[in-house]
């Protein structure tokens, strides 16, 4: 099974700080022409927050439109940017989001792969929250499906990345604390896969591991001298893939702006390229570049 993240979207309609930097819209249009293109083409996309830039309904607006576009089921989460109303507005065919005024958490269970959202925002605040009632949905919906591989999306990271100013704006300690006991007790959950952060990162984290996905818009400085710049960067935009395969997942963060390649096959030997593909020792000549 193929996932794709997308993350930190940051869909507009005005002109802002961010907006003359780079064109968030247009960055998410490309990202969906690449995954469309994509050979194999993913199962399904995870969006892991920051959908729009300030959470209005017509940026919703704009969002759906461009994810219309995309060829494959969309499950989506709120950031710190989102709002949760104007979200449910926008996506009301998207069954899976909880209506009943509290956290938009849910379980996906049609794939090889569990896909739990978890909602990590406080209204009006750019912060996090995982409260207790949190944990218990959490640790029931595992509980209900233990032998299920499950990977588990959040927009706020579960620790500190070592860039300052996003830190502060993470989840509270004890957050942290009660998040990671729940997840220790139950194995199957085989990641934990963030955004937020506008950079990759990767850490070994509880009984698990935890990744945190670029964005498709705009990246953070990377400075983690405490006090820096609270800078960003017109770096590559990005998306990840997580291939679930023999009960392992392997990431893969890959830049989606046009790029120029060489084939390398091209200036092999007749032959050695299918002789490559048998996996023998390849020692340098012989046709081998």
């Amino acid at each position: 099974m193929l996932i794709a993240q997308i993350s930190d979207l940051h869909i507009t309609d005005r002109v802002g700080l961010t907006s003359s930097l780079v064109d968030a819209n247009a960055n998410l249009e490309r990202a969906i022409e690449f995954l469309n293109r994509l050979r194999p083409r993913p199962d399904v996309a995870v969006a892991s927050g920051d959908l729009t830039d300030n959470g209005l309904p017509t940026q919703y607006q704009a969002l759906v439109a461009l994810l219309g576009r995309l060829e494959l089921p969309c499950f989506v989460i709120p950031g710190n940017h989102d709002d949760r109303s104007a979200l449910l507005g926008a996506f009301a065919d998207h069954t899976y989001l909880r209506r009943d005024g509290g956290p938009l958490h849910f379980a996906i269970d049609d794939y090889p792969v569990r896909l739990v959202g978890i909602d990590t925002t406080r209204p009006g605040r750019h912060d996090g929250r995982f409260a207790e009632t949190d944990r218990s949905w959490l640790d029931d919906t595992l509980l209900g499906r233990p032998d299920t591989p499950t990977l588990v999306f959040m927009h706020h990271p579960p620790f500190d990345t070592g860039i300052w100013w996003m830190d502060c704006v993470g989840l509270p300690a004890e957050d942290r604390i009660g998040f990671e006991a729940v997840i220790r007790r139950h194995p199957q959950v085989r990641r934990v896969v963030c955004g937020h952060v506008h950079r990759a990162v990767q850490l070994a984290w509880s009984s698990t591991v935890v990744s945190v996905a670029p964005s498709t818009a705009h990246q953070v400085g990377l400075d983690l001298e405490p006090g820096a710049a609270m800078s960003l960067t017109d770096e590559p935009p990005m998306i990840t893939l997580l291939d679930w395969t023999d009960e392992r997942i392997l990431t893969h963060t890959c830049a989606f702006l046009p790029a120029r390649s060489v084939d390398l096959g091209a200036a092999m030997s007749p032959g050695a390229k299918e002789k490559l593909m048998t996996r023998p020792p390849a020692p340098k000549g012989g046709g081998f570049t």
